[in-house]
């Protein structure tokens, strides 16, 4: 078998699709993205493909290998999230060849479902309180939001008090069973962050998200030390040598890689048995469409130490396109009990609606994060 050609498609909301054929009429899906990088994503994709055309798709670990190490230059969001789309794709054309889930080829499940939770609140977060009783009405258990806005490096108490509000709301909306993760979403600097977090504290968070920017990781120590609140980041590393120090240093309680980021299924894979011999859990970062998401179950389901996936369905940046609408078999994704169960069809488990995906092509989309800015006229931290 022989992998005859890549094709990528930029379809809406903010998404790109690859499918690989094979000379065999076996094709696989792959989701290499950047959210607002799509483009050069793509090129990047084009790239590569001058390598895979006539390879053995099977060969997913050469490729990788090669993929990764074969230029001077590697690392960073663009070529891993590339690769990522790359090699999902592969081990979805390797399942179906096999007639099996992506997961039996990775050492067969240690788990049938998943816990799921479900974004509440948008960009600048409102409404929170009556979104999370929507959320938990809906069969959720665990809502995540957006702690505040644009902070500044010294910022008002009263922004503090307006992120514990609306915390507070949740709280007495939906009682103290249903997990809060708090994202920091890296818009909060060093210190904001120790008077937030303390604040925080009260009411239990499941987690608090990349409360620094992963360039200053190494203040996670000192909020480590400051609050019993697990902390959780990843979605913004990329390798295992990029989570390397981040896990022996001991003081994240949650790895949180992507991956359509972080080198797909094989890189992925491996980051959460690191993260296991530091018994540290692994909940995957995937606010991106169904190839994605089906990607991270098949993990899931292999991983031992993941205790909850993220999924994008309701999203607040999807507009005029839902999850759910490229898939063939919509009940793939069904939420019950706050849980999702691994998907069992051979390859990443879902099929593409084609037809729709070339439709929605058409249309495309030039997708990018927002630009927000200080009152001074300085630009913040999205």
């Amino acid at each position: 078998m022989k992998i005859i050609n890549l094709q990528s498609y930029l379809v809406p909301p903010r998404w790109l699709f690859l499918e690989i054929e094979t000379d065999q009429g076996i094709s696989g899906w792959g989701e290499p993205i950047v959210e607002g990088r799509a483009a050069t994503v793509k090129a990047a994709v084009q790239e590569l493909s001058s390598y895979l055309i006539g390879q053995d798709p099977l060969k997913i670990e050469k490729h990788w290998q090669v993929l990764y190490r074969g230029g001077f230059y590697r690392g960073g969001p663009i070529l891993m999230s590339a690769i990522a789309g790359i090699d999902q794709a592969l081990w979805d054309i390797k399942g179906k060849y096999f007639n099996a889930p992506v997961y039996q080829l990775l050492g067969g499940s240690c788990r049938d479902s998943i816990r799921v939770y479900s974004w509440i609140g948008g960009d600048r977060p409102s409404d929170v309180g009556q979104a999370a009783q929507e959320r938990v009405a809906a069969g959720f258990t665990a809502v995540k939001m957006n702690a505040t806005a644009e902070l500044q490096y010294i910022d008002s108490y009263a922004k503090i008090e307006q992120v514990i509000a609306r915390i507070a709301r949740i709280r007495e909306a939906v009682g103290q069973e249903i997990g809060i993760g708090v994202d920091f979403h890296g818009r909060v600097h060093k210190p904001m962050a120790k008077t937030l977090v303390k604040a925080l504290e009260p009411y239990r968070p499941m987690f608090i998200e990349e409360p620094f920017l992963p360039e200053n990781n190494q203040y996670l120590k000192d909020l480590a030390r400051l609050t019993p609140i697990p902390i959780a980041t990843g979605e913004r590393m990329y390798s295992r040598w990029d989570f390397k120090n981040l896990l022996s240093a001991g003081y994240v309680d949650l790895i949180q890689p992507d991956l359509s980021h972080a080198g797909g299924i094989t890189e992925c894979k491996k980051i959460a048995a690191m993260a296991e011999a530091y018994d540290i859990a692994v909940a995957f970062h995937c606010p991106l469409g169904p190839i994605a998401l089906a990607a991270c179950l098949q993990v899931d389901a292999t991983a031992h130490n993941a205790v909850i996936q993220e999924q994008s369905l309701g999203l607040h940046y999807h507009q005029g396109s839902e999850l759910l609408d490229y898939l063939v078999d919509q009940t793939v994704f069904a939420y019950q009990d706050g849980y999702v169960k691994i998907p069992q069809g051979p390859g990443l488990g879902i099929e593409i609606n084609k037809e729709y995906v070339l439709k929605m092509a058409g249309k495309g989309h030039n997708w990018k994060n927002p630009l927000w800015y200080h009152q001074d006229g300085t630009i913040a931290e999205w």
